[in-house]
């Protein structure tokens, strides 16, 4: 059935680097906005990053931007996340989504621009 699975998060220390991934099935996201959220017990979900069908237009909240790095091959119908100098504050479940439904994306970083949603990889990043 059409669905997101995430891999790639782990424990790891401060000033670390993780790399996620998000594997599409039952549907192609050539045509398709993608983002990367976060959230912790008790906060709201946070837009990490973003990316347009072609991945010519990317985005990124505030608190990791000049750390992660979005990227997406449409080829292998897969959405990454490279994170780098990764801190405490980094620490959340992290969760890949895609906006399969017709009409316009107005900000790539709002968790409601979002249709699908996959199960979430939890990232600890210890201090």
């Amino acid at each position: 059935h059409v669905q997101l699975v995430e891999s790639g998060g782990g424990s790891v220390q401060a000033g670390g680097s993780l790399r996620l991934s998000c594997a599409a099935s039952e549907f192609t996201i050539d045509s398709t906005y993608m983002g990367w959220f976060r959230q912790s017990p008790g906060k709201e979900r946070e837009g990490v990053a973003g990316i347009s069908p072609s991945g010519g237009f990317t985005a990124y909240g505030d608190s990791v931007k000049g750390r992660f790095t979005v990227s997406r091959d449409n080829m292998a119908n897969t959405l990454y996340l490279q994170m780098n100098s990764l801190k405490a504050e980094d620490t959340a479940m992290y969760y890949c989504a895609a906006a399969t439904s017709d009409g316009l994306i107005y900000n790539i970083l709002r968790p409601g621009e979002y249709n699908l949603w996959g199960q979430g990889t939890q990232v600890t990043v210890s201090s």
